[in-house]
């Protein structure tokens, strides 16, 4: 199985930089990994968010980790910030050493810095698996989806390089193709 780096830091939204291993010291970690510069995570943080509310109470923390600096993760989120915790990860740093190859992507990491689980793109089965397992190991109750409204299934954008735009850009324009919903 793969582990993420115990060095590797985390900065807060607004806060001192820890590391990943100071996050899992009493708790498990599960982030959704965003890239605010893309079409594909925006269709999805709505969907994202909800499922990542689902544990809150649960023995685990749950959070955003956002490839963006401070001010273009705030606007991307909006009201969504401040409902969880929420990293910065403007040079994809974090990310990289995740393993994550493309956002949106889920990812389940143990006390041991273990990686239980990781799902790249939106494939509503492999975030569900990775939440399931997340369930039984909180003793928790499963979230359900994709509901009426959510995107369908589709492939996650490349974690790239540096940010082409701000995340206020992104969101001022439209796709030239919006995914489909669940509801057809």
């Amino acid at each position: 199985m793969a582990t993420v780096p115990p060095d590797l830091t985390l900065h807060p939204n607004g806060g001192e930089p820890l590391s990943v291993a100071d996050q899992v010291t009493m708790f498990h970690l599960v982030l959704v990994a965003l890239d605010p510069y893309t079409y594909e995570s925006a269709w999805l943080l709505e969907t994202a968010g909800r499922i990542l509310e689902e544990f809150v109470g649960a023995d685990c923390r749950t959070g955003w980790l956002v490839t963006a600096d401070e001010a273009d993760t705030s606007a991307f989120l909006g009201p969504w910030e401040s409902k969880f915790l929420t990293f910065c990860d403007p040079d994809r740093t974090a990310v990289r050493a995740m393993g994550i190859e493309a956002t949106p992507a889920l990812i389940h990491i143990g006390g041991d810095l273990t990686v239980i689980g990781k799902a790249e793109g939106w494939e509503p089965d492999d975030w569900r698996a990775i939440t399931a397992n997340l369930a039984t190991m909180m003793s928790w109750s499963r979230p359900t989806f994709p509901k009426a409204g959510d995107p369908v299934p589709f492939a996650g954008s490349a974690v790239g390089g540096a940010k082409e735009g701000s995340a206020a850009d992104a969101a001022a324009t439209e796709p030239a193709t919006e995914p489909a919903t669940a509801e057809g």
